[in-house]
């Protein structure tokens, strides 16, 4: 999978991707990660991605040109790619649509600083995301948090694929309470079912413990 980051602090990633899953996707060539600078789409001296908002109002507002251009030289490079806007406007991100964009060969992530984005980028992208309803300084960490959720379902990346069908939110419910040694930390032991070897039991208590813990 290739994604492609336009973001004025390409820098913020590197010290992430490059360690763990992310990391070893990356050294094993599953996953390829880029970055365009806006800044570079620009014509005066002092590279400005940002402008006053129209109608008056606090702090500045990302300018469409750069973006656009960053988005027509990534599409002129590898393609277009499916465009994503990080926006607190967005729809709110879900399992289901990581598991959607994890089938996709090229993502494409805005992200936006300051103020918002002129709202006429919306025009040139495929579909804009939330992670959530709360602020942010910028799209760069909703654009981590993207990344890393949909590396891990791309095939190869994980060694053990079971662990991925068993996770939270997988099968639209919270994981199943985890134990693992010693049988007993700090007087609170681990339930004794676990302990069985009885595997239909046991699945059958991971299964009321999910519907427990989503209720």
């Amino acid at each position: 999978m290739r994604v492609d980051v336009i973001s004025i602090f390409p820098d913020m990633f590197a010290p992430v991707l490059s360690v763990g899953m992310t990391g070893r996707a990356m050294a094993r060539g599953l996953l390829e990660v880029k970055y365009t600078d806006p800044r570079n789409f620009t014509e005066d001296k002092h590279r400005t991605v940002d402008d006053t908002p129209y109608g008056g109002g606090s702090g500045m507002v990302m300018r469409a040109e750069p973006l656009c251009q960053s988005l027509l030289h990534i599409e002129a490079e590898h393609g277009r790619g499916h465009r994503i806007l990080l926006t607190p406007a967005g729809s709110s991100l879900q399992q289901t649509d990581v598991r959607r964009l994890a089938k996709l060969p090229h993502l494409v992530l805005i992200c936006g600083r300051y103020e918002g984005v002129d709202e006429r980028v919306g025009e040139h992208v495929d579909e804009q995301i939330s992670i959530g309803d709360f602020i942010l300084s910028g799209g760069e960490l909703a654009a981590l948090i993207i990344i890393d959720a949909v590396a891990r379902l791309c095939p190869g990346v994980l060694h053990n694929h079971q662990s991925i069908e068993d996770e939270s939110f997988e099968h639209g419910l919270l994981e199943y309470p985890q134990y693992t040694r010693p049988a007993c930390h700090n007087g609170v032991p681990v339930p004794e079912i676990l302990l069985s070897g009885d595997h239909e039991k046991i699945r059958l208590w991971r299964r009321q413990q999910s519907l427990v813990r989503t209720r």
